[in-house]
């Protein structure tokens, strides 16, 4: 029977809340490793205990805060949709508090590190990383999120207006401007993206795949190549993902003096929270600027400015 209602809970939360396959994902894993756990018949045995009890068993094999936020956050939504729909009498998740977790600045590379990917993949001879080169100057001047770049479809692109329509989570749509480099990067690859279609017939995504079953290139293998083409540029590939591009593409922008509601909306965020935490990198950056530049710098007993 839990089971069951784990099926019943993914439909609702993709034919109601649009939510994509990833997130389903997610929630199906998270669910499943919360059920095992508790152990139960039936799904009203469930308990905060039983809930506070699962965060501890979690923290205590060293899960990170972050990843116990998030699973926390699944069995709420489960338990809420038990609830809405009277399976059980009340929300035993709704009590129990979110650990706490601090928020990481997020990680960017320079704009030397950024042009040396694209520049060292350009150099290389086959079409396939040409083709990274184009996807990662796309990804930094839009800051699209990988899994909106890798189903982009062939007509996202106005060449026009420079503008380039994304449906982003809960499939929202937001319209990004994009800088005429990238777009002439994607318009020399659409000379040759033929070769990535099978039968070199027709496909309906802007970077098809030959072999992927979705049709398009997958962001697992765009996230290797990623790695694979920083270590040949003498980048820590810790230091790079999809992710990071995204980073870089709005803190570059906020350190520039952009607007923090434009980068807001280009990057899709519901919250502007979300979006300020691009400011701590630049009041960040100023702080060891003037630390290491100011002349009374050498006097400064290692307390922050303030």
């Amino acid at each position: 029977m839990p089971n069951s209602e784990v099926e019943n809970f993914l439909q609702m939360m993709s034919a109601e809340r649009g939510a994509s396959q990833n997130t389903l994902s997610a929630y199906n894993r998270d669910l499943e490793q919360f059920l095992v756990f508790a152990d139960v018949d039936n799904l009203s045995e469930i308990s905060a205990q039983t809930v506070r009890s699962f965060l501890q068993y979690l923290s205590a094999h060293r899960f990170a805060a972050k990843t116990l936020a998030r699973k926390l956050s699944a069995v709420r939504e489960f338990c809420k949709f038990l609830y809405s729909e009277k399976i059980i009498g009340d929300n035993p998740a709704a009590e129990v508090l979110t650990p706490k977790q601090e928020k990481p600045l997020p990680k960017f590379l320079s704009v030397d590190e950024i042009n040396s990917l694209i520049e060292t993949a350009n150099a290389k001879e086959e079409y396939r990383w040409q083709r990274i080169a184009v996807m990662i100057e796309l990804m930094y001047a839009t800051g699209l999120r990988v899994s909106e770049l890798v189903s982009l479809p062939e007509n996202a692109i106005n060449y026009n207006k420079g503008l380039i329509t994304v449906f982003g989570k809960g499939r929202k749509e937001r319209i990004v401007p994009i800088a005429k480099q990238a777009q002439i990067a994607v318009q020399k690859y659409c000379e040759y993206r033929e070769n990535f279609i099978k039968n070199k017939s027709s496909s309906p995504w802007l970077f098809p795949s030959i072999s992927a079953v979705d049709g398009h290139i997958t962001r697992d293998a765009f996230y290797k190549d990623l790695k694979t083409l920083a270590a040949q540029c003498g980048i820590f590939p810790s230091k790079v993902s999809p992710h990071v591009l995204r980073h870089s593409f709005a803190t570059h922008l906020i350190n520039n003096d952009s607007d923090l509601r434009a980068v807001q909306k280009m990057l899709g965020h519901e919250n502007i929270a979300t979006t300020e935490i691009y400011t701590h990198i630049t009041n960040q950056k100023l702080q060891d600027t003037v630390r290491k530049l100011h002349p009374l710098a050498q006097f400064s007993n290692g307390d922050d400015i303030g």
